[in-house]
């Protein structure tokens, strides 16, 4: 892979954004580390750290690094979708032809996104999904191995969500060339409309739009960033940090920008208003970094580091709680004592167990890297007709089958567990072919619109 990197590095054209590559695997990178920090694990189960310890929670104003990355999506998929409108084929060329409608760059743009995402992602929920079943069979599912089958998939709502972001690209894009700041305005007042009637009105289920509301807009940024429209970045990052801080100190939101154990309101899930804020208050702060780090990017080996980290960032992402459960499992099973969370014994062995859950994520990046490479698009024949709405079905199906999954976990398998997806149950069988369902007919969709649709890579 050294050399592969290398050629990579070196072929990086001098128009490219590097910051925005960093950005991506550092977000990532932050996710991981948190996860790893935050898990307070014991024999019986596992807790929250930040719960454990209240006094941490002002650290998540720092770490909650999630608007980042979806600020970068927004920003990529602006690049990406663009360019395919570019490439299509001119009607003049094609007059009897759907080759060059915005129907099949759509379909060819979102089978493109979902490849990058849905390979790895697949292979990930496949293996997980035969080895529950496997262990269920012969009676296991107990202790340690049963909450790591429920929990091993929850960041699958970081993919769900991202799944969102690319199949509302193209409109949202529009309104965005339109308005400008009007159209992120748009999405913001829509999420404190929200957040009005869940406390102040107490309607019921209205909290789930801001799903939308807020994750889009943060997306939105990127669009303006993409052209160059975030030129106060001070403002930005100061307007939200007092804004959420205000948030905080009078309304009804709690003080971390992570889910709590137990707590009445999350910041995260649904996201509020505050969260919002404290997005804006990342994305001015990450921009007030972009000239130095770019400096630093221009150094060889500082670049190529990013290229391989970019290469198998969503593998690592898909696998890492997989290795710290795998770390603690061994311990238990070497009967290596667990000391209470936050104790000066569980602090001394954290270095110790971060460093074994990244080795033995690196083993399993090393497994399931190849699953994480571009695919290019297959040139065919001329586009069907109606290929936009249905890969715009096939996206949902995998929106809805990914939410569920991460939902509902591997656990009770043989028994029908069920989680609540807006109000329907959902079991881990059904999300799996809901997922894999929604991926075939986007692949349908996508193939032979005569769009070139190849998935760009640092």
């Amino acid at each position: 892979m050294g050399s592969s990197v290398r050629e990579l590095a070196g072929a990086t054209p001098a128009t490219r954004d590097r910051y925005v590559d960093l950005l991506r695997v550092a977000s990532l990178g932050a996710v991981v580390l948190g996860h790893w920090l935050m898990a307070a694990v014991t024999p019986d189960g596992v807790g929250n750290l930040l719960a454990v310890v209240p006094a941490l929670q002002p650290l998540t104003w720092l770490l909650q690094v999630m608007p980042v990355f979806f600020f970068v999506g927004g920003f990529s998929h602006a690049l990406s979708y663009r360019s395919l409108l570019r490439k299509r084929p001119e009607r003049a060329e094609r007059p009897e032809g759907p080759e060059g409608s915005e129907d099949s760059v759509y379909s060819a743009f979102l089978r493109a996104r979902l490849q990058r995402l849905l390979r790895p992602t697949m292979v990930f929920v496949l293996v997980w999904g035969a080895a529950a079943l496997l262990v269920q069979l012969l009676g296991g599912g107990g202790g340690l191995t049963g909450v790591t089958l429920r929990m091993v998939t929850q960041p699958l709502w970081f993919i769900g969500i991202y799944l969102a972001m690319v199949a509302f690209t193209p409109p949202l894009l529009k309104l965005h060339e339109r308005y400008g700041w009007g159209a992120f305005a748009g999405l913001a007042g829509a999420a404190v409309a929200v957040d009005v009637l869940r406390f102040a009105a107490g309607v019921p289920y209205v909290e789930f739009l801001n799903f939308a509301f807020v994750w889009l807009a943060v997306h939105q940024l990127g669009f303006l960033r993409a052209d160059g429209r975030v030129r106060r970045p001070a403002l930005l990052a100061g307007a939200g940090l007092v804004t959420a801080g205000a948030l905080v100190a009078f309304g009804p939101y709690p003080l971390s920008m992570v889910g709590m154990p137990g707590e009445k309101v999350s910041n995260m899930a649904p996201p509020t208003l505050a969260l919002l804020c404290h997005g804006l208050w990342l994305v001015g702060a990450v921009e007030l970094l972009r000239a130095p780090a770019a400096r630093l990017l221009e150094r060889p080996r500082v670049w190529r580091t990013v290229v391989a980290a970019n290469g198998v960032a969503m593998t690592a992402f898909l696998w890492h709680l997989t290795a710290m459960f795998g770390v603690y499992g061994a311990m238990l099973a070497l009967d290596v004592e667990l000391p209470a969370p936050a104790s000066a014994a569980w602090w001394a062995q954290v270095p110790l167990r971060i460093a074994l859950a990244a080795a033995l994520t690196a083993g399993l990046v090393a497994a399931f890297r190849a699953f994480e490479r571009p695919v290019s698009a297959p040139p065919g024949a001329a586009g069907a007709k109606g290929a936009g709405p249905l890969a715009a079905l096939g996206a949902t199906l995998c929106l809805l089958g990914v939410l569920g999954l991460s939902m509902v976990g591997f656990g009770g398998l043989l028994d029908g567990r069920t989680a609540l997806l807006i109000a329907i149950p959902v079991s881990a069988p059904a999300a799996v072919a809901m997922t894999l369902g929604g991926w075939l007919l986007v692949e349908r969709a996508g193939r032979g619109t005569g769009v070139r649709a190849g998935i760009q890579r640092p």
